[in-house]
């Protein structure tokens, strides 16, 4: 009986998150059209409601091309690790009280352990095309991979500390009983390093740098087309829903709000989750692309730094105030 509940909760988290994935790509095209003073999408449905399915299927039905220098096996494993990677991750997300399909004391670390699994199908995407472009990709995104996850690690020590679990429902109990509620006010410096880790752990502007269009075309997925390159474009998109539901629980107080909704558990939990997308599109029409040199300076003299000192700052207030 216990099996078939996991069961019947991996279908519905897979479901929704696909839905999310799917309908992410048609919301940032409008978003950013409106901001860009554009219609965005328009033609396929009212409003283009339906595009996505539409790509959808452009992307299923295209040629599927391997360049003939590439490494076959390789070439198409990167991109399954990518997305069985970012799947994966979803699994220890406390949606609501009680409901996750993995409550495991290690969620945190077992996150970061995915997402650097995820970086992993990028850099053998970019080597195994046997592409210049592809292989360059793949470089930096292996560089900013180490740099930003240590950054993102270390700024989420704090709480850890804070809450004294991994466990992420722990977390989001924890931070109920807390005089705030929540962790962004202690946690402030924590919250901003995370943040800024986050836009380059997902490879979103400003820190694109392995995609790179004006210098490396599309970066490591240069070579691939029709279902191959959606299978990273989803992996994309989960690993940016996996990023702001771990915000969320770590600093936003997961699903708890200021009332109950009822009916809707999650209602607090989505729509913060909702807040950090909508920041991801905002940005993205916003800032341009950093520099390399400026995206390594600014991982490993400015965030790290910020938060060795949100660390130190976290454990003094600690053994002062208990």
């Amino acid at each position: 009986m216990e099996l078939l509940w996991i069961l019947i909760k991996i279908l519905i988290v897979f479901a929704v998150v696909m839905l999310h994935v799917m309908y992410a790509t048609y919301f940032e095209r409008k978003v950013i059209g409106h901001m860009q003073v554009r219609m965005g999408p328009m033609r396929v449905g009212p409003h283009g409601i339906l595009q996505p399915i539409a790509d959808g299927l452009k992307l299923f039905l295209k040629e599927d091309i391997m360049p003939t220098v590439a490494d076959k096996k390789v070439f198409y494993a990167a991109p399954l690790i990518c997305l069985i990677s970012a799947l994966s991750a979803v699994a220890v997300i406390p949606f609501f009280e009680g409901f996750a399909i993995a409550n495991i004391n290690i969620g945190l670390l077992y996150i970061f352990a995915m997402s650097s699994l995820a970086s992993y199908g990028v850099v053998l995407a970019g080597w195994s095309s046997n592409s210049k472009y592809s292989f360059l990709g793949g470089l930096r995104s292996s560089a900013q991979v180490i740099s930003y996850e240590i950054a993102m690690g270390l700024s989420l020590v704090g709480v850890m500390m804070l809450a004294g679990s991994l466990n992420l429902t722990d977390i989001v109990h924890a931070q109920m009983k807390s005089p705030f509620k929540i962790y962004l006010i202690p946690q402030i410096i924590g919250f901003f390093v995370f943040v800024v880790a986050m836009f380059a752990e997902t490879n979103r502007t400003p820190f694109d740098l392995p995609e790179a269009e004006s210098e490396l075309v599309a970066g490591y997925c240069t070579e691939y087309s029709g279902m191959r390159f959606a299978l990273f474009f989803m992996a994309e998109y989960i690993g940016m829903i996996i990023m702001s539901c771990l915000a969320v629980v770590c600093f936003l107080g997961g699903w708890s709000g200021p009332f109950d909704v009822p009916g809707i558990p999650f209602f607090w939990f989505i729509l913060k989750v909702y807040l950090f997308i909508f920041l991801y599109y905002w940005v993205r029409a916003t800032l341009p692309r950093y520099r390399y040199d400026q995206l390594m300076a600014l991982g490993w003299k400015v965030l790290i730094p910020l938060a060795l000192f949100n660390i130190v700052l976290t454990g003094t207030i600690k053994s002062i105030f208990g």
